[in-house]
């Protein structure tokens, strides 16, 4: 099956091979989907421990997700280059390599104690990712009928929502403390009481990472031994990255990926830091929560892959960007446990957005898929930009719940991308005429 142009020209050949191989390829790619949502997904439990073992204010704090989505911002048209030169293994094989390597700096970061070192660890780490996300949401794009698309990647993407419910409960336990210090406590401390205790905090980030980063290096072995089908163009795009923003509905993908992905991140990292100041729950038991959403996350996907069949992916998509605008004004105006709860929700209905504003975003480019991709994904650097934003508002303010304006904003611009952004500029003629 080919991925044509608007043209009707075939350029980007499907995978060739067996129904067996194509199915195979398709299991092993999927479950990259859930280790980097994993890892995404400890985030939420490493900024409120390192920002207590380092004494930091919110603001430093979201620096963590600064540096995981300023490593896709840098990563993401080199990784574009490697998929158009060499193909999707080499990628992909190239990204676990990265990805585990990032996983295991988590050890000198925690026997240095320097937060400057885990925030270098965690920007390899997205490096990784980016090239990954590079590769596998096209090559998932085109493992079968083009019509089914946008379905498939949701599934693949549905994955990442378990991890999303599992890393913050699994995290929770192994690296955050029962009883761990405030800042008046530590600042009572003696130095050298106050160096133990940080060694000891920041000890506990060792195992989860050490554990993902051997898991990552025997997945790269997989991959390394199996022969995968791949796509070819059929003739060279010889274009620049950019000249592909001459699609209305790829300008509009990036656009509306860099607002979606700053949303996500204002919603599920800070959401144990959230529950804490909006309920005065511990970080322990706010992990539990935390878990909820990935767990609202990944029913989210499977409802919206299951309700694409009968309703058109985009219009779900502005429907669901309208029910997150409203939970969002439940976040800033709600008091007490019903503001948790709406971040769950918000959870729950933001899930499908990033696969399907990629779906649609690529569909029908023909050979500008590559460095389309790479566009959307270095789009995620808006998770790099807005969570700061909420931080710096909560902390002017005195309340962390105004900050959600920040989200609630992005999810106007999605509705937007899904009620007329997506349109193709050829379709949109045609309609007119």
């Amino acid at each position: 099956m080919a991925v044509s142009s608007n043209a009707g020209t075939p350029v980007t050949a499907a995978p060739s091979g067996s129904k067996q191989k194509i199915l195979v390829a398709f299991i092993l790619v999927t479950s990259l989907f859930f280790f980097w949502g994993f890892i995404h997904n400890l985030d939420p439990v490493l900024i409120p421990h390192l920002r207590r073992a380092f004494s930091l204010s919110t603001v430093q704090a979201s620096l963590v997700d600064s540096a995981v989505y300023l490593g896709y911002f840098c990563m993401a048209i080199p990784a574009g280059f490697i998929m158009k030169r060499y193909g999707y293994k080499t990628g992909i094989l190239t990204g676990l390599l990265l990805f585990a390597t990032g996983c295991f700096l988590f050890v000198p970061a925690a026997n240095t104690m320097m937060y400057a070192f885990f925030l270098a660890a965690l920007f390899i780490v997205a490096c990784g990712l980016a090239i990954l996300e590079t590769a596998a949401n096209p090559y998932v794009t085109i493992l079968g009928k083009p019509e089914t698309a946008t379905q498939r990647l949701n599934l693949a993407q549905s994955f990442n929502g378990l991890a999303a419910f599992l890393a913050p409960i699994l995290g929770g336990k192994l690296i955050l403390a029962e009883q761990p210090l405030d800042d008046k406590a530590l600042a009572a401390m003696s130095d050298a009481a106050r160096t133990a205790y940080r060694l000891q905090e920041t000890s506990t980030v060792k195992l989860p990472y050490i554990l993902l980063g051997a898991a990552i290096a025997v997945v790269a072995i997989v991959f390394f031994v199996t022969k995968l089908p791949d796509s070819k163009d059929s003739e060279e795009n010889k274009n620049s990255f950019f000249h592909a923003l001459r699609h209305k509905q790829l300008a509009w993908a990036v656009i509306a990926q860099f607002f979606y992905v700053g949303a996500q991140v204002c919603i599920l990292s800070f959401l144990i830091l959230f529950a804490s100041r909006a309920t005065g729950i511990s970080d322990k038991e706010a992990s539990y929560y935390s878990g909820a959403a990935g767990l609202a996350f990944m029913l989210g996907r499977f409802a919206g892959t299951f309700l694409m069949q009968f309703i058109k992916p985009a219009k779900l998509l502005a429907l669901y960007a309208v029910m997150c605008v409203l939970l969002c004004l439940v976040i800033i105006f709600g008091k007490g446990m019903i503001t948790l709860w709406a971040n769950i929700g918000v959870a729950f209905f933001m899930s499908i957005m990033f696969p399907t504003i990629f779906a649609l975003g690529i569909e029908d480019i023909g050979a500008d898929t590559k460095p389309g991709s790479s566009l959307i994904i270095m789009s995620i650097v808006g998770g790099a930009a807005l969570p700061p934003l909420l931080a710096y508002i909560g902390d002017i303010s005195g309340n962390m719940q105004n900050g959600y304006i920040v989200p609630l904003i992005c999810f106007a611009v999605i509705f937007y991308f899904g009620w007329k952004g997506h349109v193709h500029a050829e379709r949109a003629t045609e309609t007119v005429a």
